[in-house]
């Protein structure tokens, strides 16, 4: 009976744990960390039923082969850390050789960490152009009290960070829409960012770009001088609207014109719709209430669903 107990006891210990709420980063991935749970389980059970523990062999939590995967992590180094705000960072990555994560427009890869003993996952979506060689940049803000804020303020250069991906993606094609209304609120500019570049680096491309970031305030305003750069091209604008600047007479002459304060509302929203040079295909990232807002606004401007993609 002891036998027993302890041969039950051994595959209790090799059996997967159920992920918290916390691991989960809320971005549907596919496969999201729960399929990953529930295969890993399945897995389990047939080894139990055979009393087989080498069947467990194949399971692969995470990996140093520097190869981004969906389904396990993979660690990266830190090369750089730059401060782009108060709370909002730019890290660097490296990739061994000149190799790239082949990233699709939009896409985004699932940061893990461990705060307290806890197991947290975040979606981030690097601004990197996804055919980058050798390395990928990631933005992060940093929240006061966020799980996740905790573990990256700790990061230094050379610390090694598991990630596993990509999911999800904007399914883009060149010409296809006359153009695209971005709207994006904080570090949701940053799916935009590789369309954009994509868009740019391509002479056969003509699509129209209206860019729309929400900020607090112009110090806030993230990459400026990419954000500058990509502006002069012939087919892009951008616009900024910052809901805690009382005034634009202290901001740069060269922001002034495109920028507006206040919120981004349903009356802001026809404005710039009515000032696209083509109907606009739209493009919306931000947090969930902002998402939401920007839905209805649009479809009070006449913006049918199918003419939307939310990341």
């Amino acid at each position: 009976l002891q036998t027993m107990s302890g041969n039950e006891d051994d595959w209790l210990a090799l059996k997967p744990q159920e992920p918290s709420p916390s691991q989960c980063c809320g971005s549907g991935c596919k496969p999201c960390i729960y399929d990953v749970y529930e295969k890993e389980l399945a897995q389990w059970e047939r080894a139990k039923a055979k009393q087989d523990k080498s069947l467990l062999m194949e399971k692969k939590e995470q990996s140093n082969n520097s190869e981004l995967n969906p389904d396990t992590f993979t660690a990266f180094s830190i090369s750089s850390v730059e401060q782009l705000t108060e709370d909002t960072y730019q890290y660097k990555f490296e990739l061994p050789g000149n190799s790239s994560l082949r990233l699709s427009l939009g896409q985004h890869i699932v940061l893990r960490g461990m705060v307290n003993g806890l197991e947290v996952q975040r979606a981030y979506t690097p601004i990197s152009p996804g055919n980058a060689e050798g390395y990928f940049e990631v933005l992060m803000k940093c929240y006061e009290a966020g799980l996740m804020s905790q573990y990256i303020k700790t990061w230094k250069k050379g610390d090694m960070v598991f990630w596993r991906g990509p999911f999800g993606g904007f399914p883009y094609q060149p010409n296809k829409h006359g153009e695209l209304l971005m709207l994006a609120s904080g570090t949701g500019l940053t799916p935009m960012l590789p369309i954009l570049q994509s868009i740019t680096d391509d002479e056969e491309d003509e699509t129209f770009v209206s860019l729309v970031g929400c900020f607090r305030t112009f110090d806030r305003i993230y990459l400026k001088p990419l954000l500058q750069d990509l502006a002069r091209y012939w087919n892009i604008r951008i616009f900024y609207v910052l809901s805690q600047e009382a005034s634009l007479e202290k901001l740069p002459w060269s922001y002034q014109e495109n920028t507006y304060t206040g919120r981004l509302d349903e009356d802001l929203i026809k404005t710039i719709i009515n000032s696209c040079r083509r109907k606009p295909f739209v493009l919306i990232c931000g947090s969930s209430a902002f998402n939401e807002d920007m839905t209805r606004y649009l479809k009070a401007a006449g913006i049918e669903e199918n003419s939307c993609f939310v990341f």
